[in-house]
């Protein structure tokens, strides 16, 4: 064993450095020279691969070396360049494109039973007739409670070729007799864009989850929808929202831009510089428009902000962006895999970038970010650390900081231990479902018979519900006082939740914007709108 250790490093250690070289040659092939050179760099790999293969002593699975290589080599690079396994880059394109193919559910296994959370909205289970709280026993007369069938394996078993039909075998609640239904597989939407409503009669909502290659079609749909109602502001809520598409982003902007105004440049390794402006009338360029973002919102969400905060167009509220000032392209790389390079960065419109430094390497730069939650920038505007150096004029005199986020014009703390925060934050990232999930289950048939109107104007949370929650909290040991302020925000968050499940994510938001402490404020903006040099 030591024999295959001590070659095996120089064996790894040659593969990186020609891979280092392929790679390097690939993005920059500018001469004949350069073409022979790399044509010389690709058959020394393969030689190498080759060799390794047909002669080496012991079996080595050159696969496995040729990704760990390149994953060590794009260590080297900026933090957000990345090496995508083939898995791994189905999964994003999947996310990404905005739809996959299956049969349009969300579930739970729950006690080795798969069941139902809820049908995606005319997708191939809705138009079927499932029904929240249906256990799916059966697939293709295959047993899904079997224990060593996982949540992952049953995805992929559902998943299929588009127009394929599945057999399902379904024990619905109070129905002595099991159900069969045959689902074919189709299309099914993966919404990007959460919710889009009036808060109020004068104020629009619209929440951005992510920028797919859907976003702006999902946006311009509530778009039209809210301007039928005539609003007078637009809040745009890009919270939580890590980027994706630049074009979605942009064409975003547009709406909100008049013609020619600047969105934001690119500029690449050459030194090549693009402008990309706003174009034909959109359908809030008169409209007083703001745009909330916090520590999470990075990349195509900041040149949403950057666009809107840097023309003047509008506010920013919330906390300092994430601050990733980088354009990544996705680069096949013939198997199946790819690398997502860094092929250029951007400015925002006055020509700032909010890329935060990563000279000291990835660890130094993660461990940056992460020191927000430990200085106290989260809960202080003061102490946000600013680049003087970097300082940028709005066409109308405004002061902005390039070199690390959008730094917000109105800033609101994160309260840290606040139940209200925490209850945002667990509902974000899906911890209520679970507990919802396992209440609705105790009485589904009644649940499943409630409807919109019905729920939002008489459904109370039960003290049970209460109870139980509060004994979930305790697991994960969260105690709050018990004061009004506390259960009447319980309640809301109970409820929004509930309504995910039954019926959608839109009218969950509905609930929630009553409690949100950041939408809350920008509610209570208004000279400040009408005026953005008044935040000086």
């Amino acid at each position: 064993m030591k024999r295959v250790k001590i070659i095996y490093i120089p064996v790894l250690l040659s593969i990186a450095c020609v891979i280092g070289i392929y790679i390097g040659a690939l993005f920059n092939v500018s001469s004949p020279i350069s073409s022979i050179k790399l044509y010389k760099q690709k058959q020394k790999l393969n030689t190498l691969i080759q060799l390794i293969e047909n002669k080496y002593v012991d079996q080595v699975d050159t696969d496995s070396i040729v990704d760990l290589t390149i994953s060590q080599i794009i260590q080297d690079l900026d933090p957000h360049t990345a090496y995508l396994p083939k898995a791994e880059l189905d999964a994003e394109n999947q996310s990404m494109n905005g739809s996959f193919v299956g049969i349009g559910i969300s579930f739970y296994k729950n006690n080795d039973t798969l069941t139902v959370i809820r049908t995606i909205p005319n997708g191939p289970s809705d138009k079927a007739g499932l029904q929240s709280g249906d256990k799916i026993l059966y697939a293709d007369g295959l047993n899904l409670s079997q224990p060593e069938i996982t949540s992952d394996s049953i995805v992929k078993l559902l998943k299929g070729e588009r127009l394929t039909e599945v057999n399902l075998k379904v024990k619905r609640d109070k129905q002595e007799n099991f159900l069969s239904f045959k689902v074919k597989r189709n299309s099914v939407s993966l919404k990007s864009v959460d919710a889009g409503f009036m808060i109020d009669s004068s104020t629009a909502y619209i929440k951005i989850n992510r920028f797919a290659k859907t976003t702006y079609d999902e946006f311009k749909a509530y778009a039209k929808t809210l301007e039928s109602k005539n609003p007078q502001r637009i809040i745009v809520d890009i919270r939580d929202n890590g980027g994706g598409y630049l074009k979605e982003a942009v064409d975003i902007a547009d709406e909100f831009l008049a013609d020619d105004t600047p969105v934001l440049y690119t500029k690449d390794r050459g030194g090549n510089m693009s402008e990309t402006l706003a174009t034909a009338q959109g359908l809030f360029e008169n409209k007083k428009v703001i745009i909330l973002i916090n520590e999470k919102s990075a990349s195509a969400s900041e040149i949403l902000a950057g666009a809107i905060q840097d023309n003047d167009r509008g506010l920013i509220v919330g906390r300092r962006s994430f601050g990733k000032g980088l354009v990544q392209r996705i680069m096949p790389l013939g198997d199946g895999s790819a690398v997502r390079l860094t092929v250029a960065r951007y400015y925002t419109p006055t020509g700032r970038s909010i890329q935060r430094s990563y000279n000291n390497g990835r660890e130094d730069y993660f461990n940056d970010y992460m020191s927000r939650y430990t200085n106290g920038e989260l809960q202080s505007a003061d102490s946000i650390v600013v680049v003087d150096s970097l300082t940028f004029k709005t066409p109308k005199g405004k002061t902005v900081y390039g070199g690390g986020g959008i730094i917000p014009d109105v800033f609101v703390p994160k309260e840290m231990g606040d139940v209200n925060t925490d209850l945002h934050d667990m509902f974000e990232a899906g911890i209520l479902d679970r507990f919802i999930f396992s209440e609705l289950e105790k009485n589904r048939s009644y649940y499943n018979s409630l409807n919109v109107e019905d729920f939002l104007s008489y459904y109370q949370v039960s003290q049970s519900m209460l109870v139980a929650f509060d004994d979930f909290l305790q697991s994960f040991d969260i105690k709050y006082e018990e004061d009004e302020y506390t259960q009447s925000t319980i309640t809301t968050y109970l409820k929004a939740t509930i309504a995910q499940q039954l019926f959608n994510t839109n009218l969950a938001y509905q609930i929630i914007v009553k409690k949100d402490v950041m939408v809350m404020k920008a509610l209570n903006i208004k000279s400040q709108l009408s005026n953005p040099n008044l935040l000086q």
